[in-house]
Order: structure tokens, then sequence, then C-alpha cells
């Protein structure tokens, strides 16, 4: 029988540096992950709608000098997809317990969109494990989701999130979605890349695969329907006093907002020439920009 050429091992192996994928059971749920290179451990965590596939052009440059582990959060891609669990402390500790589980006791960590607020909840809740953190685009979610409206006034059409509503709603996502996800991810490419071949056809292919299902469907959700959660939980957080590189594309400073009422030590770093998906677009910079702060 032929390989499937998007399952997650064959993707694994087609990258540079000795990659694998493995699962394992942690905090009551079953993780996947996908792991490589040598050197001190650098954790990635991705975003929505994506999988660990969003690090693959960065995970082989960023594998020379670290030990490269790629976590997909509760209910992405490989990992399994429970019925609870998606608020963003509870996620954190599934990476906690993940990162004890592999023999480590501190790492770097670096986190994209959702990957990014579980990365900063991580820093909150376990700072002892967490050596530097990096936070692509998003910040945790706070107050100022309060603030977002549907309704954009004439000019601002880019400044809609029209996906933070739709995936808060119960049972319509999976219902619309199931099977049609190639749509939603044409569309957020289209609008959220600056380089369109970024991500390829095959890359593409990959992520509606994982969000078709309506189980992923109905998880990826439950990342948005917590945000409440989660900005009940932020409240009661000291300041982060881990070091923090908050990268975001040009004239997007949501993240330098939140981190200024919420860490202590941060900087921020534009990366030119991109959109949203920082990594997929500007690889080489953002491999770059993430060692020099992690050395």
């Amino acid at each position: 029988m032929l390989e499937d050429r998007y399952s997650d091992d064959a993707l694994a192996r087609s990258l540079p540096g000795d990659f694998r994928a493995a699962t394992a059971v942690v905090n009551g749920t079953r993780l996947h992950y996908v792991s490589g290179g040598r050197g001190y451990p650098l954790v990635l965590l991705p975003g929505w709608p994506q999988t660990w596939w969003q690090a693959r052009k960065i995970m082989p440059l960023l594998a020379e000098r670290y030990r490269v582990i790629v976590i997909e959060l509760r209910g992405m891609g490989g990992s399994a997809a429970p019925a609870t669990g998606y608020d963003k402390k509870a996620m954190a500790a599934d990476i906690a317990a993940l990162v004890r589980q592999l023999g480590y006791d501190r790492v770097n960590l670096a986190g994209h969109d959702i990957g990014s607020m579980v990365a900063f909840s991580l820093a909150a809740n376990h700072p002892e494990l967490v050596r530097k953190l990096a936070m692509l685009e998003e910040p945790h979610p706070d107050r100022h989701l309060y603030d977002l409206t549907l309704l954009p006034e004439p000019g601002k059409e880019r400044l809609q999130r029209w996906w933070f509503a739709f995936n808060q709603v119960e049972l319509l996502p999976e219902q619309l979605l199931a099977g049609r996800a190639r749509h939603l991810i044409d569309f957020l490419c289209t609008r959220n890349l600056r380089n369109p071949g970024a991500i390829g056809e095959f890359d593409r292919e990959v992520y509606a695969r994982a969000y078709s299902r309506p189980e992923a469907i109905r998880a990826a959700g439950g990342w948005y329907r917590t945000f409440a959660q989660d900005i009940t939980d932020l409240a009661t957080y000291a300041p982060v006093t881990t070091p923090i590189a908050a990268l975001h594309f040009p004239g997007h400073t949501d993240l330098l907002t939140s981190l200024a009422e919420t860490a202590t030590d941060f900087h921020g770093i534009e990366i030119p020439d991109t959109g949203h998906y920082l990594a997929e677009e500007q690889p080489h910079r953002v491999s770059e920009t993430l060692t020099t702060f992690f050395d």
C-alpha cells in the first residue's frame, strides 16, 4: 500500500533534520508532536486554522541549533479533541506536562496565534519551565476583545475578525465546514497573506484535511468559546516577568498593546513584507530573529 503523503509521519520525514512524529498521553489527553534537531529544547505551538506543518519552513533552520519540538494543541491535527479543556490555562497545563514527560525542566518557547495565547499562559502559570518566550501575532485574550465590532467603519473592513464570533457559535460551524474547510483556508490565505504563494496548494490541503472533520471544527471552536474564561483568568495573573519577543507584521500592534499591560520585559519586533502567517511568509527572517533572541 502506498503511504499517504499527507500523513504526519510522511510529512515529518520530508523535512531536513531527522524529524519524527510521536504522541504522548498527558494531563488526561493525547498530544501529537514532531521533533528533530539537537541542542537546547525549543517548543513551538501553532495556531488556527493550521497544524504543526505551519512551522515546516523554520523547523530545519532552527534544528541546526536547537532540539525543536512542535506540539499540536489539544484539539489540533493529530492531538485528541476531548469535549472540554480548551481554556488557555488548561491547554498550557497540557504543554507543561508534555515538556516534563520529555525530560525537560526548562525550555525556550514560541507560539503563533492560538499557540501564542497558550504560550503566554504557560509562562504565567509555569514560569519555572520557560526560559524565554516568543509570541507571534496574537496576545493572550484580554478585555480588548470585547471592543471588537462585527460592523466595521467604511475603509476599516480589514479590522473585522468575523471568525472570532463565528467560532464561538455552537454546532453551526461543524455543520457548515465539515468536509468544506478548504474554502475557509483559501479565504484566510487570500485575506491574511502578503505573499500568496507562501502557503501553496499542498500546504492548504494539509490544513483543509485537518479541519474538515467535525470534531476538529468543534475543538477549534472551543479555543474561541473559552475566551471569556481566559479573560477572567488573565485578571488573576501577576505581570509575566519572562523575557518576551513580540513578533508582528507591519501595522499590527495588538500584541504590544496587550503586553504593555500584562508583562514587564518585552520588546516588539516588526517582520517586514509579511501578513499574519509570519513563519510561512518570512521563514529566514523569523528563524534569525528567534535565534538571536533565544541565544
